[in-house]
């Protein structure tokens, strides 16, 4: 069973950063993609970015201000969250996606990210 653990979220004024971390129970590339999807109060599931072996892709809202990235040897994905703004308060999920006879989709619990002043 894989397991994600996030980390790095909190309260931030408009303008500051946050680098969220996620934490994977076993290699990252043994995931056809992850990303990070985020949930505001009354809002569907929307995702922000994801990763693959040679591609990177972001949500409108986000290009140009948030960067994912993966470190190999921790097994750890992460997002920086750069010139933050208060309609970028929700939760933020971790996703890993194993696609073979049927997609598997892994998240992990969940990490506050609230931007106010």
């Amino acid at each position: 069973q894989v397991q994600l653990v996030e980390s790095g979220g909190g309260l931030v004024q408009p303008g500051g950063s946050l680098r969220l971390s996620c934490a994977a129970s076993r290699s990252v590339f043994s995931f056809n993609d992850m990303g990070w999807y985020r949930q505001a109060p009354g809002k569907q599931r929307e995702l922000v970015a994801s990763i693959a072996l040679f591609s990177t892709n972001y949500a409108d809202s986000v290009k140009g201000r948030f960067t994912i990235s993966r470190d190999i040897a921790k097994n750890t994905m992460y997002l920086q969250m750069d010139s933050l703004k208060p309609e970028d308060t929700a939760v933020y999920y971790c996703n890993a996606r194993v696609v073979t006879s049927a997609t598997n989709n892994y998240w992990g619990q969940g990490t506050q990210v609230t931007v106010s002043s």
